[in-house]
């Protein structure tokens, strides 16, 4: 992060950590889990002139290593001995990676002025990011028509998350959709829904459909069996959930195991974005591809990653289309159009309505 963040952990007076529940339009589901509400954590530091920066400190339920029982307690413990540590500057949170995220973007944002600006990049200045569009998992033929919703809306990529129905017919949606859309880029998400013994014989089958990729067809932690995925499957393998929990040195082991063709990154949920800068790095020397992905974050958290996925110069859809999921979400300049996320340069954040129906669980401050 460099000096200009040290200087800014010098003159640090206030640390507040607000809870609030964003609401959901309709259930969000996956072969996992049904999200219809989303608790978030907002981490404020105010420097000595009065400047805030925030961040987003919000664990995924039962995906998030740091989704755990007593998560507000290890947050404002981990908060109060990083506070009073006379070095601010050295912080490793990797065991709870959605507060290391929620940090980093909290003392960028204050290191340019609380403007919410946090990378050097063009999309706050008007450079959109492209997006694909993201069909989530609902009866057949409602996945069907949001299908050729997002391909009306303008979509050349769109994701379908797959693996909770009859398989049959997961392959007769795909069929009808690739027959009347012959151009479309189709990217599935198995969210590890398939078994071990007959992943490969499935891939097989989704390969008539001219997919690009596939996100974790099989559950995390079997690092050989995915590798032999890898090695045979017609379709090209991205590694989602395999990256969560995984650290340091098990970080360059796992591609070095797995050869994975695509990583996808998710800030909030792999620590932050040094760890993700890792990422990337390693990425580069096994010759994977790799895209951003958001983990259903408010627009803060979404900003933060659209801003760090848009300073590396990405060049594939990246997959940033979840603010527009809430109904309640954090007033933003971001918005979704032509298939892309944008940043209007003349909209405004209104962090202070949204907080104003939160609650303040943390509070330290210089006495």
């Amino acid at each position: 992060m460099g000096s200009a963040v040290q200087y800014v952990l010098m003159v640090i007076k206030r640390v507040q950590v607000f809870n609030r529940n964003i609401h959901f339009r309709k259930p969000a589901k996956t072969s996992r889990n049904v999200f219809t509400e989303r608790s978030i954590n907002i981490i404020r530091l105010t420097d000595e002139n009065g400047i805030h920066g925030h961040g987003e400190a919000a664990p995924l339920s039962l995906l998030s290593v740091d989704d755990t029982p007593n998560y507000d307690k290890a947050l404002q413990s981990a908060l109060s001995d990083w506070y009073e540590s006379s070095e601010r500057n050295e912080f490793d949170f990797s065991h709870l990676p959605s507060l290391q995220f929620g940090l980093e973007t909290a003392l960028l944002d204050l290191r340019n002025g609380g403007t919410h600006t946090l990378f050097d990049q063009q999309f706050t200045q008007g450079e959109p990011i492209r997006i694909n569009g993201l069909v989530w998992m609902a009866a057949l033929n409602d996945m069907r028509t949001e299908a050729h919703e997002k391909v009306k809306a303008g979509f050349q990529c769109i994701k379908l998350k797959i693996g909770a129905h009859d398989f049959d017919q997961e392959l007769a949606l795909l069929r009808k959709l690739r027959a009347q859309h012959r151009e479309l880029e189709i990217r599935l998400d198995a969210n590890g829904a398939f078994w071990m013994e007959d992943a490969l014989t499935r891939l097989e089958r989704l390969d008539e459909f001219d997919i690009h990729s596939i996100e974790q067809p099989i559950r995390p932690g079997e690092w050989e069996a995915m590798a032999d995925l890898c090695s045979n499957s017609p379709i090209p393998i991205a590694l989602d959930e395999e990256l969560i929990g995984v650290t340091g040195a098990r970080q360059h082991e796992l591609l070095e195991v797995i050869q994975p063709q695509y990583i996808i990154l998710k800030p909030n949920l792999i620590g932050g974005y040094r760890a993700a800068d890792h990422w990337v790095e390693l990425a580069d020397r096994y010759g994977c591809g790799w895209w951003a992905t958001s983990a259903l974050e408010s627009d803060l958290g979404l900003n933060g990653i659209a801003q760090w996925a848009a300073s590396k110069h990405p060049d594939m859809p990246q997959g940033l289309g979840t603010g527009s999921l809430f109904v309640d979400n954090i007033p933003s300049p971001l918005y979704v159009k032509d298939q892309a996320l944008h940043y209007d340069k003349a909209g405004a954040w209104d962090l202070e309505d949204f907080l104003s129906d939160a609650d303040l669980i943390f509070e330290l401050k210089d006495q």
